[in-house]
């Protein structure tokens, strides 16, 4: 009960900003929280105070004082989980609980192992973030990963936030067999394999001690789950999504460069410069010269300089 209302609670009266710019901009809740865990905390307390100021709706008038005490601890420490920043310190927690010594596991009997594994169910359904790129703009502020309207990325978001936070978050889930599925079967063939391994390791160790010798803990049970099967495959589709991204983009670098492509600037001497100015402004006397001596072409029976005149025979 205590984990379907913190999941209710859990991102109420949400501004659509990070944490990382209301503490950057100091916004109301910033300064009201003292920097820590802003969002969060805000929505559990605008939450609570939504539900307390509505008697008529409260669901919970049968507890009695501690019960009720109770019920609100394990609903606010739900929705504190799921503040990002403390994701790794829950992730490490829960792995060294789940992990494959025998001796470790989940105490249901243990009120902190059972609130481990709400804060972990409920960081499973949450992993959420809406942008603030526009306004971090404007603000003059850098804009976040992923965030900037101008270049969307959002296969390249998609792959890394899979890879680096549900991943392993499911993982770790999926580790205690706390994901719904069914079991698979052990295939016979990789269970005989392990055998003469095992019995091969014992023949090496004849020689060691009791405690030694003793068989190596059984493996886990593995669990087919449809939601882990479907980010396996939500994984891969974003991959070559960046693949078939980057393949165009090359593309259009390489385009862009040949089309750009000029001849190359030849250096132009000073001599070379004066020796051809001088050779225009020659080139360009010789019309003028031909122009400005019109007297013996005027007459009918004019001969150019230089060319003998016709004698008469006689």
């Amino acid at each position: 009960m205590a984990l379907y209302v913190a999941a209710a609670m859990h991102d109420y009266d949400h501004p659509g900003r990070t944490n990382a710019f209301l503490v950057a901009t100091s916004a109301p809740q910033a300064v009201l929280y003292n920097d820590r865990s802003v969002l969060e905390n805000h929505h559990a307390a605008s939450a609570w105070n939504l539900f307390m100021s509505h008697p008529e709706y409260n669901f919970l008038v049968n507890l009695d004082h501690v019960e009720f005490k109770r019920f609100r601890f394990l609903v606010i420490e739900a929705i504190l989980a799921t503040d990002l920043k403390k994701h790794f310190d829950f992730l490490a927690e829960f792995n060294a609980k789940v992990g494959d010594d025998p001796s470790t596991g989940i105490d249901w009997s243990n009120e902190n192992d059972r609130l481990l594994v709400c804060q972990m169910c409920i960081k499973l359904a949450d992993i959420n973030g809406p942008p603030a790129g526009d306004e971090e703009s404007s603000l003059g502020l850098p804009v976040s990963p992923f965030m900037d309207r101008a270049a969307p990325q959002l296969a390249k978001l998609q792959e890394s936030f899979i890879t680096h936070i549900v991943g392993p978050l499911c993982n770790s889930y999926d580790s205690a067999s706390l994901v719904p599925g069914r079991w698979v079967e052990p295939d016979p063939e990789e269970e005989e394999h392990e055998n003469v391994e095992s019995e091969e390791g014992e023949d090496d160790e004849s020689t060691c001690s009791e405690a030694s010798q003793k068989a190596a803990p059984k493996k886990r049970r593995r669990v087919f789950c449809h939601i882990t099967q479907h980010l396996v495959e939500n994984h891969e589709m974003w991959k070559k999504v960046i693949e078939e991204e980057n393949k165009k983009n090359d593309q259009a670098a390489e385009s862009v460069h040949l089309n750009n492509v000029a001849e190359p600037i030849l250096a132009i001497d000073e001599e070379e410069e004066e020796s051809g100015s001088r050779e225009e402004q020659v080139e360009g006397e010789h019309p003028e010269e031909e122009v400005e001596d019109p007297d013996w072409c005027q007459r009918e029976d004019c001969k150019p300089p230089g060319e003998p005149e016709d004698r008469d025979p006689q």
